[in-house]
């Protein structure tokens, strides 16, 4: 099968400091990958290698089955790739409709044509005229996407193009270059270390760790099942808790969890996710009791501090409760676990 983006054992050093280790993954034509980690986890370092910026140690890099990099080099110019970074990169003293024409041969850099590029992002033409300074983030993340468009390319690279504008303008912003992207079908790969953007946005995503790539999968085995605890609390809130598995089934300071079946037993750690975790005042299943309340407009999170037995030292879970509640510090609950948790090796 011939992909989109073949990228094979890519190392990457700078001034003898590891950046990337053996990067290996392919993207299917027309997906959207998203590419996510914490900072300095060698994210932009491996857009920038699949762009032809820079070159890589070892491995290969193969767009559409043709190798750009490793056992050949392809510049950048030539690699029919289009690149969105974080801050646009617009040129400041040109008009947008230069910007979006920088990207076209120049017998192609017709007002028409610059026109159905700004309308692709949906930018009324008349935008065209303004400069880039006249615009909002949002609207200059857009111009920057049409520049990009305006090549054709096979593969769109953006680079947390994102992450400068407010909450509600990310969201909008967010929402219209996938749509755009879906409907010319681009195979597309995003960078970012927005975990809930990753998710929403893309058929699968990858997560980095320490220059590695620890998993790809689903944005739902991502979130549902991930490979190690570091992965599980990267991606989303997680409550990790020592366990006992026998079976499918895990006994911790949670009471009796089932857990999916993954080959380990005995001293374990169990992962769940906070919305798994019911709280009751009824006080059925495990008790604890409410020591923190932390209200986040359509959600609220509740420390609880569970009840042990033997003297052992208390475990603290966070509960995610969508809605308002009545419950204060000091309150008394029960908390039953919904759904299977996940186990790993202690």
């Amino acid at each position: 099968m011939t992909y989109a983006l073949d990228v094979d054992g890519v190392d990457k050093s700078f001034g003898g400091a590891t950046i990337l280790r053996g990067v290996a993954f392919a993207v299917e034509s027309g997906s959207t990958t998203a590419i996510v980690g914490p900072s300095g986890c060698g994210k932009t370092t491996l857009l920038r290698l699949i762009a032809g910026f820079e070159k890589p140690d070892a491995g290969t890099i193969a767009l559409a089955g043709r190798v750009v990099a490793g056992g050949g080099w392809v510049p950048a110019h030539r690699r029919s790739v289009g690149y969105v970074a974080q801050d646009g990169a617009l040129f400041p003293h040109a008009t947008v409709g230069a910007n979006v024409g920088f990207g076209l041969p120049r017998r192609a850099r017709t007002p028409a044509r610059i026109a159905e590029l700004l309308e692709m992002v949906s930018l009324d033409p008349s935008y065209a005229a303004r400069r880039p300074d006249q615009l909002s983030g949002g609207q200059q993340q857009r111009v920057a996407l049409a520049r990009a468009l305006a090549r054709e390319p096979e593969l769109m690279l953006l680079d947390e193009p994102f992450s400068a504008l407010d909450a509600g303008l990310r969201a909008h912003t967010r929402r219209i270059v996938a749509d755009v992207l879906a409907k010319a079908a681009i195979t597309t790969i995003l960078v970012t270390h927005d975990q809930p953007e990753a998710l929403s946005f893309a058929d699968r995503v990858a997560v980095m760790s320490a220059g590695r790539l620890a998993q790809i999968g689903t944005p739902r085995e991502i979130y549902s099942t991930p490979i190690d605890v570091p992965t599980a609390q990267f991606i989303g809130d997680a409550v990790v808790l020592s366990a006992h598995v026998d079976g499918s089934r895990a006994r911790c300071a949670l009471g009796d969890v089932a857990v999916a079946a993954n080959g380990v037993h005995g001293n374990a750690r169990i992962m769940v996710r906070p919305e798994q975790i019911e709280v009751s005042t009824e006080g059925a299943g495990v008790s604890g009791t409410v020591v923190d309340v932390e209200y986040l407009g359509s959600e609220m999170l509740l420390g609880i501090r569970l009840d042990t037995a033997d003297g052992d030292v208390p475990e603290r879970v966070t509960v995610r409760r969508f809605g308002a509640t009545t419950l204060t510090p000091g309150d008394r609950v029960g908390i039953r676990v919904l759904g299977r948790g996940v186990a790993y090796q202690a």
